[in-house]
């Protein structure tokens, strides 16, 4: 893997002979065609639009592969050496394709963007390199079709997803990060911040030791993410309610409720019992306000009932703790 990042074993790219070059530039063409290809498949049933623009790009690559095969058996032959850019040292890169699955849509088309310059620059380094009249030729008409008007992506994207459809796109693409990470993350972060008030309050009130309050607070945090982490992952696949992939959808639960329990658990790690308390206690304001701005944000529940329902029930919970406490 070192000797891999690090280029050894590759070759230059000012070493490489004409055959080279022909065989390089066809096996890059079919790899972008497959790559532009995925990103149809991922993106066709939430991106209709974008995903056309991928379709239109592959066959794009796939004119550019045929035209290029069809010169190598002129000149070298029906043998096309095995040579690809994992091979050739400071060539063309690739993202992998698993990343698909966690970029925005504007992300993806950036990248498609992206390796169309670079393409663009490969094919005019390799032009100036052919001696062939035939070959530079086709290289430089191959590189003059990557730069023309701007890249492959942004001229389909003006055919295929106009501004109106970019905007649907948008609305779809918010509404997935809420379906995936805001609503079971909120989900978690009013669980850990409410029901973990009255074990900590409790605890605190009913011995007075900070530190024995702070290992109460520690495990009722830790236990309650892992809880709800899980419960989230076996609640929903989220194939047919479309909420995303339970993994995700279990670690934004999970962590945004150890965090919820942690934020008025920590103020313990002070010795002095009233200081942590008053620190705890202006703590639990701040995270009903944060629950109820994420609420009011993303959930577009209005002001008044975000806040009357979160204060309630952090006060309710809040109240039993002190009793249990002090009782």
């Amino acid at each position: 893997m070192l000797r891999r990042l690090a280029g050894v074993g590759r070759r230059s790219f000012s070493s490489l002979n004409e055959q080279e070059i022909l065989a390089l530039a066809i096996s890059s063409e079919e790899d972008d065609g497959r790559i532009y290809l995925a990103y149809a498949d991922a993106l066709k049933e939430s991106y209709p639009a974008t995903a056309e623009i991928f379709e239109e790009m592959a066959k794009e690559e796939n004119e550019h592969r045929r035209r290029l095969i069809e010169l190598y058996r002129k000149r070298f032959g029906e043998r096309i050496i095995l040579i690809r850019r994992e091979h050739v040292s400071g060539y063309m890169e690739r993202r992998p394709l698993w990343l698909t699955k966690t970029q925005s849509i504007d992300t993806i088309r950036d990248e498609a963007e992206r390796m169309e310059r670079q393409a663009w620059r490969f094919y005019l380094e390799a032009a100036k390199r052919a001696e062939d009249a035939t070959t530079r030729k086709l290289l430089g008409d191959l590189a003059e079709e990557e730069r023309h008007h701007g890249s492959m992506a942004h001229r389909l994207a003006e055919d295929h997803a106009p501004k109106s459809v970019r905007e649907t796109e948008a609305h779809v693409e918010r509404r997935q990060m809420i379906l995936t990470y805001i609503q079971p993350g909120l989900a978690g972060l009013m669980d850990g911040s409410v029901s973990t008030l009255a074990p900590i309050f409790a605890a605190a009130f009913a011995t007075g030791d900070t530190w024995q309050t702070f290992l109460v607070g520690l495990a009722a945090s830790i236990g309650a993410g892992i809880s709800m982490g899980f419960t989230e992952v076996a609640s929903d696949d989220g194939v047919i309610s479309g909420r995303g992939a339970p993994i995700k959808r279990g670690f934004a639960t999970g962590i945004m409720t150890t965090l919820g329990g942690l934020g008025h658990a920590l103020p313990y790690l002070i010795p002095d019992f009233i200081t942590a308390t008053t620190i705890a206690i202006a703590l639990v304001f701040v995270e009903l306000w944060v629950i109820s701005w994420i609420q009011h944000k993303y959930m577009e529940t209005p002001w008044s009932k975000a806040i009357f329902q979160v204060v309630l029930g952090g006060a309710l919970v809040f109240t039993a703790g002190l009793i249990i406490g002090t009782s």
